[in-house]
């Protein structure tokens, strides 16, 4: 089983915790376990699904807030807990926001 944290609700300010529970199987052939893909829902091993993954970014590059003050804006905003750390983690993957080379010279 996993657990996804959603923000569920919108409207109505609720967040929902997304329980799933997916299948195992075995492959006679190559002799491995393998599980049911759930990337539609989520980053592979990420405890938020892609909606909250996609306002996280869309705060700190189109909004231009600081990783904690986007942080602060889910939690006060959407009741999802999402670490600042974290944030900054995905922005940087996406490749939006860089923090700038500095060169000598």
């Amino acid at each position: 089983m996993r657990v996804l944290h959603d923000l569920g609700d919108v409207i109505k300010g609720r967040p929902r915790d997304l329980q799933l529970i997916y299948s195992q199987h075995y492959c006679t052939f190559c002799q491995s376990y393998f599980k049911a893909d759930t990337e539609d829902l989520a980053p592979r091993g990420s405890q938020y699904t892609w909606r909250v993954v996609g306002l996280a970014v869309r705060l700190v590059v189109e909004d231009s807030l600081p990783y904690r003050t986007a942080s602060w804006h889910l939690w006060r905003d959407h009741r999802v807990f999402v670490p600042f750390a974290t944030i900054q983690n995905w922005a940087e993957a996406s490749g939006e926001k860089r923090h700038p080379v500095r060169r000598s010279g």
